[in-house]
């Protein structure tokens, strides 16, 4: 298939170019002007609009099984959703549960993906440790382009990592050249504290934030820093809420350290407010870790993203209907935890970042796509706008308008955390994989199309640094 973007301002993480963008099988072939469409091509006109990488949503959990129950989106319905609002690659996460082998893990999750519509990855979570588990961390990284794992310091008694696994699962990182990355609560402190709460009759979603607190998050954000520091692995801190969890973050960077920190775009525009709602449904529908915080880490959470203390932009899209969230009617804690998002991520970011004068537009398209890209090593093929690059691309319009709202969205939740917020630049085409797969409002994708995106290790470039640590040089690689 081949496709002509004509007329329209390609947007760059690092330039913008009046251009027109020629794909041809799957790949970008042509970027320049006044282009010469080949014949049977579709042309899509962009005057007045912008051309830009898809978005990548680097957290994502589609069809996760959590809690008692399983995540209401699955591949399909998940990735469908994420190409309506431009986001044209996730990088989900495969858990496996207590003692699980994680290789089983590995290949359930791998099909139950195989239903995506886009094009999908995945950090693997390391919830145990044997030899085993250290045998299959190369395997993932050597044979399955896996580059990327992750450790939940929160859920106690369940899938949380202790500093022992910590320290084990990161050693053996390094050693294979992957990036580490944490969800950052102190696990034993909520556990703690939700005993405690529970214990004092405050059994609704309203305890949820206090049993959650953001120095929970800042203990434990700067203890993982700390161990990757010792240790010389590099770090990503998925969906910081807080001031005290980028506070350690800045610190660590301004030292040298390799920390890479996200933000979920809710956590940048929703209050804990939501969790005192008289309605138990709208409170609990909000109900997810670490849980929304006060104006005060909001406006803390821009300043990060817009001096680039943190890179990426997720959704840690999860998403538990109404009868679900249910299940923790008179017990919080058993309220399942997990909201939506990946439709509207980047809808609700050029409203509140690029309009407001927060983002620059390239700096949209960086903390979107190519940051993420580039630190989980599928740059340049995804997350630019370039000759050789897949034809995963966004045609946005900065004047077109909607109103968000659960009875619209094709994401399959029946609530919407945007709910009732009207936003001014939307997607008006969306290709993968050079195929036009959203336009007019409307969905055009089949099932299975989506690609699973190898990705691979970082090991010359880290290997260099541990010589040069145990040398105690000076860093001079240039990544």
């Amino acid at each position: 298939m081949t496709v002509l973007i004509q007329g329209g301002t390609v947007v760059n993480a690092d330039r913008s170019q009046q251009a027109d963008v020629l794909c041809h099988d799957g790949l970008i072939v042509a970027v320049g002007e006044s282009l010469e469409a080949p014949k049977g091509a579709t042309i899509i006109d962009a005057g007045g609009q912008y051309v830009m990488p898809g978005g990548i949503d680097p957290h994502t959990h589609m069809q996760l099984p959590f809690m008692g129950t399983v995540a209401s989106e699955d591949f399909e319905t998940g990735t469908a959703a994420g190409l309506a609002g431009g986001t044209t690659m996730i990088i989900d996460f495969v858990i496996p549960g207590p003692q699980q082998d994680i290789m089983e893990a590995w290949h359930q999750w791998r099909e139950w993906a195989e239903k995506s519509v886009s094009d999908y990855t995945f950090h693997v979570a390391i919830t145990w440790w044997d030899d085993s588990v250290h045998k299959a961390m190369g395997t993932l990284v050597n044979e399955h382009g896996v580059n990327s794992f992750k450790h939940f310091m929160a859920y106690k008694g369940a899938i949380m990592a202790d500093d022992e696994i910590l320290v084990n699962s990161f050693s053996r990182a390094i050693e294979l050249g992957a990036i580490v990355t944490v969800h950052a609560e102190n696990g034993e402190l909520v556990f703690r504290l939700q005993q405690e709460l529970f214990d004092k009759g405050i059994t609704g979603p309203e305890a949820h934030p206090l049993s959650r607190p953001p120095q929970c998050e800042g203990e434990a954000a700067n203890r993982a820093i700390r161990i990757a520091e010792v240790l010389n692995v590099p770090l990503y801190i998925v969906h910081n809420s807080c001031r005290q969890s980028l506070e350690a973050i800045t610190r660590a960077r301004n030292e040298g350290q390799r920390v890479f920190g996200e933000v979920l775009a809710g956590h940048l525009l929703i209050d804990d407010s939501v969790y005192r709602h008289e309605d138990f449904e709208v409170a609990a529908a909000h109900v997810m870790s670490p849980p929304f915080r006060s104006a005060e880490h909001q406006a803390a959470l821009w300043r990060g993203l817009q001096s680039g203390n943190l890179q990426t932009t997720a959704t840690d899209h999860c998403c538990f209907c109404a009868d679900q969230k249910a299940m923790g009617k008179d017990d919080f804690r058993k309220i399942p935890n997990g909201t939506g998002g990946v439709e509207n991520r980047m809808e609700v970011l050029w409203h509140h970042g690029v309009s407001t004068g927060r983002l620059t537009m390239n700096e949209f398209v960086a903390v979107t796509s190519t940051n993420a890209a580039q630190i989980f090593n599928v740059y340049p093929r995804k997350g630019s706008i370039s000759v050789g690059a897949d034809a995963d691309i966004v045609v946005w319009d900065p004047e077109a308008t909607k109103t968000i709202s659960a009875k619209t969205h094709f994401q399959k939740v029946d609530y919407n955390i945007f709910e009732g917020m009207t936003v001014k630049g939307c997607a008006s085409y969306t290709l993968s994989q050079g195929k036009v797969v959203f336009a007019d409002g409307k969905l055009d994708v089949e099932r299975g199309a989506g690609r699973y995106v190898h990705r691979p290790p970082f090991a010359s470039y880290y290997a260099a640094l541990q010589i040069q640590a145990q040398r105690n040089e000076p860093t001079a690689v240039k990544r």
